[in-house]
Parts: structure tokens; C-alpha cells; sequence
């Protein structure tokens, strides 16, 4: 049994109220302790120069003492309150659910099925990563189901996200003696312990996101640099600023008075905001398989990392905006059966899992987010279903008298069938690709008004748990469109029955 999973209560780092919002309270005293060292000094120098100041009149009223008691019974409260606050905040792992719970007056109890878990994100803020903690949350299927422990020792936000993966794959886990070793095995003494611990935390924060021994490097997408500067310069958010400049450049020569200027400079200062917090987010991105599913990691100073188990991604979409065509750069976003409260490194959700990739980048998280259905002929149908102008490619698509309905992207509209996974291919200006495991699919359904009906049309829908992807196609050949039905039907059926992804390495043993 291991150090968390032995189903017993354990507390949180110590340092967690200071995390969680005593950062505040630590600057409420840095700031009365700059106003009182001030008096002080005022009076041993003399002077009065701050005699407007509320803690000056304070200290020459009839009232200073009774403040100055007042103000440790507050401190005393607030310190008993943190240390509660902590004390009450406990959580546990056992063989079926991660539990957590806290609260001093008012108790709350939450807990999250093992295999139910979607992902584990682990959140690692400066301020936190100074003081060697990170913050773990594990997304639990299901609207607010998630679990979050902040904070927790960042060594141990790793164990413990090793060991709830483990769990939830079916691994057994073979107990073993825990000894404290350092680098070459040997047993560590008290006296060198301060030593440890400084070495330890250098390391922590000198060390990369991604364990370069826990995935094969050639499994590790990392986001080009250019590239990353021109996606957010060849961004709808781009364009919006050009026109904002453009405004305000002609209304300065309407008015021929630069105090124009002053009523949109905040607006500037937000936009200048906007591009260095997601050039900075997006720093060291980088997408790996591990044994354990997709890691995707990314940040310079506050570092966030992700696992998301196989069997947990629904459907993906491979999209391209009209400004990044001449570029041939790519975005992939995926459907989860979850919701992180951490943003993705463009700030975007964490559902976007590849903000900017060439080809080669996609192929590359293709074959990590669908490994058992990704080979020669399903990159060559899915690069098809990317870049082609539409026609004999492999796809089904509408015929021409949906031209009407569909004037641009009738040749591309089309759909198309695999071993495992159907291919949804639509959008001739902003080009998309969505690609839903038939293990993962909800339903499929037909449907067709009066209109398409007079044109022997009809609309498809596959579902999928909800997210931004939407797998649909309008303005499809109804006979096509019931043989897809009766196909796709079936093949989820069959797939969803054989599918053991959820357990992924189940008869394992971890020592």
C-alpha cells in the first residue's frame, strides 16, 4: 500500500491558507508595519509630515491601546482560523473514489469515482512553486464534479497523481517499504535533510514540465516559437486591433486633438496586456504520450501540466481559420466528458489540446489522441479531409443540388467511415475536420425538414457528451444519409461492447 492510497485521511501542504488567499493578509501587515515604522521614526526624529494619515491620529488619540488589542485579537483570530481551516481540509483515496473534505461550521463532502476520472490537471502558480507546492485537480465526469486539492507538495502532486492513475487503470499495486534515498540510494540522515530540501526545490523549479524519461521524445510535439508569434498576430484579436488603430487614427485627424487618445488608452494597455500573457502562457508547450495518456504541459513562471487518460477523449476537431491557410498551420481541439477550471496556454478551455501545429504536428497528436486507429490509409483519408477541394477523396459528399443551400463548401461537405471512427469533413473558407471514436459515441440521428425533403436532402448529427464540438452535416444525400445511420448504428454498438480503454492496463503490476 502506498503513501495515499492506504484509505486513510491525509491533510494538505501547511502552507495552504497562505496559498489560497494569506497572501493578502501578509500584505495587510506589510503595510501597518511600513506606516508603523514611519512613526517610530518620526518620533525619535521628530517631524509631522504625516499628520494626516489615519494611523497617525490613531496613535495620538485615547483609543491607540485599546486598537492595538483589538488588532492581535484579530491576527490571533485569523491565525486560528487558517490553522482550522487547514486542519479540517482532509482528503483520502481508496479503491473505487478520491474523497474530499473540509469546512470548519458548515462540513462539505465530495467525492469522485475512480473510473470516472476524465483527467488530472496539475497547476503549479509562482507564488506556489516557490514554496514548493502545486495544485492538483481531478476531473471527475459530470457538471462541477471535479476534485481539487490546494495545495498540495509538489512531490507529492506527482505521486499522487501516479497513484490515482494507476488506480483507475486497473493496475494492482504491490506494497513495499517507503525509504527516503537519495541520488545514488542511500538512506538520507536528519542532518542532511535541510540540504535535501533546498536541492529538492532548486530542482523543482529548475526542472522541465515533462519528464524527458517518461515519454519517447518522439511522441513530444513542442509549439514552435514563430509560430506561436504569428497565430496571435494572424488572430481575429489582431484584427479587431488593426481596426481599433485604424479608428483611432482617423479620429485624431477629425478632431486634429490628441486627447482622443486618452479615452482609449486603457483599452491599449489591455491589449498589450492580452498578447504578453498568452505568448507567456503558451511558453514550453508541449503535447507527449505517456503510459498513462496525453500530457500536455505549458508555462514559464506559473506552469500548468494535464493527463488525460485513454478512452477519455470523445470527439477531435482539426480546424483551420481563413489568415492561417498561406501558413498551413492547424488547430486541434477535442470534446471531454469534464471541465477544468484551469485555462488551456493560449487561455483559451482546456479543451483546445494543439493551439497552433503545422501537418506534421497534427499527425503526430493524432496518432497520440487515437492510437489504435491511426495508420497509413486513416492519415492519408484524414489529410484529405483537411486540404482537399472536395470530390472522389474517399469522402461521401453532398451532391450538387445542394449548392443552393451549401454555395461554397458543397464539393467538401461529406462524411466518411473507418475501423473505429467516423469522419465528419465540412467548410471551404474556414476548413474543419471532426473525427468521433464510434467507442465514445452517443447516438446518431437523421434529420430532414420540408425543404431538403422536395431535394432528397437530409441533415446528420452524431452526439457526443457536450463540449465545443458539434459533429454535424447539413445538405447530405437522404439515401446516404440512412445508410450512414444504419452503419454507424451498429459499428457504435459492436465498438462501445469490445472498448477497454477505461481500463487501460488492467492485469499490470505496479511494484
Amino acid at each position: 500500500m502506498t503513501r495515499f492510497t492506504d484509505g486513510e485521511w491525509h491533510h494538505l501542504h501547511p502552507l495552504t491558507p497562505l496559498l489560497r488567499g494569506g497572501i493578502t493578509f501578509v500584505a495587510v501587515i506589510g503595510f501597518l508595519l511600513y506606516n508603523i515604522r514611519d512613526i517610530l521614526i518620526d518620533m525619535v526624529l521628530g517631524g509631522d509630515g504625516r499628520n494626516g494619515e489615519p494611523l497617525v491620529w490613531l496613535y495620538e488619540s485615547e483609543f491607540f491601546w485599546l486598537a492595538v488589542l483589538a488588532l492581535f485579537v484579530g491576527l490571533a483570530l485569523v491565525v486560528v482560523g487558517y490553522y482550522l481551516s487547514w486542519r479540517m481540509n482532509t482528503f483520502r483515496i481508496t479503491d473505487e473514489v478520491v474523497e474530499v473534505r473540509s469546512g470548519i461550521v458548515f462540513r462539505r463532502n465530495r467525492k469522485g469515482r475512480l473510473d470516472r476520472i476524465q483527467g488530472i490537471n496539475i497547476a503549479r502558480p509562482l507564488f506556489a512553486r516557490i514554496f514548493g507546492a502545486a495544485r492538483l485537480e481531478v476531473n471527475v465526469a459530470g457538471q462541477d464534479a471535479n476534485i481539487r486539492l490546494d495545495y498540495l507538495g509538489s512531490e507529492a502532486a506527482d505521486e499522487l497523481r501516479r497513484e490515482v492513475l494507476r488506480l483507475a487503470s486497473g493496475t494492482r499495486v504491490v506494497a513495499a517499504q517507503e525509504v527516503q534515498l537519495d541520488a545514488e540510494g542511500t538512506p538520507i540522515s536528519r542532518g542532511a535533510a535541510v540540504s535535501h530540501l533546498i536541492d529538492q526545490r532548486v530542482s523543482e523549479l529548475l526542472a522541465p514540465e515533462l519528464d524527458p524519461d517518461l515519454a519517447p521524445p518522439e511522441s513530444v510535439v513542442a509549439m514552435h516559437t514563430g509560430r506561436l508569434i504569428g497565430s496571435l498576430l494572424l488572430s481575429g484579436f489582431s484584427v479587431f486591433v488593426l481596426l481599433l488603430i485604424g479608428g483611432i487614427a482617423w479620429g485624431v485627424a477629425a478632431t486634429g486633438s490628441y486627447l482622443f487618445l486618452i479615452g482609449v488608452l486603457p483599452t491599449l494597455i489591455g491589449t498589450g496586456s492580452f498578447y504578453i500573457t498568452r505568448f507567456t502562457r503558451s511558453l514550453r508547450y508541449s503535447i507527449a504520450g505517456t503510459p498513462d495518456g496525453v500530457r500536455i504541459g505549458f508555462g514559464l513562471l506559473s506552469t500548468s501540466n494535464e493527463t488525460l487518460p485513454p478512452g477519455r477523449i470523445h470527439s477531435i476537431q482539426v480546424t483551420q481559420p481563413l489568415l492561417w491557410r498561406a501558413a498551413g498551420w492547424w488547430e486541434i481541439k477535442v470534446n471531454r466528458a469534464s471541465t477544468s477550471s484551469a485555462k488551456g496556454a493560449a487561455g483559451q478551455a482546456n479543451t483546445t489540446i494543439l493551439p497552433v501545429g503545422n501537418l506534421d504536428d497534427v499527425r503526430k497528436v493524432l496518432a497520440l489522441v487515437l492510437p489504435d486507429h491511426v495508420d497509413a490509409d486513416s492519415v492519408a483519408l484524414f489529410e484529405r479531409g483537411m486540404s482537399s477541394k472536395g470530390g472522389d477523396d474517399g469522402f461521401v459528399n453532398s451532391p450538387k443540388r445542394a449548392r443552393w443551400y451549401l454555395w461554397f463548401s458543397q464539393p467538401r461537405n461529406g462524411f466518411a467511415t473507418l475501423p473505429g471512427v467516423v469522419v465528419l469533413r465540412q467548410g471551404a473558407v474556414w476548413r474543419q475536420l471532426t473525427i468521433v471514436p464510434e467507442a465514445r459515441l452517443q447516438s446518431v440521428a437523421i434529420s430532414q425538414g420540408p425543404v431538403f425533403r422536395s431535394l432528397r436532402l437530409a441533415s446528420l448529427r452524431v452526439h457526443t457528451v457536450t463540449g465545443p464540438i458539434s459533429p454535424a452535416l447539413s445538405a447530405v444525400d437522404s439515401a446516404q444519409a440512412v445508410l450512414f445511420f444504419r452503419e454507424v448504428a451498429d459499428a457504435a454498438i459492436a465498438s462501445s461492447s469490445a472498448d477497454t480503454s477505461h481500463r487501460w492496463r488492467s492485469g499490470e503490476v505496479a511494484p
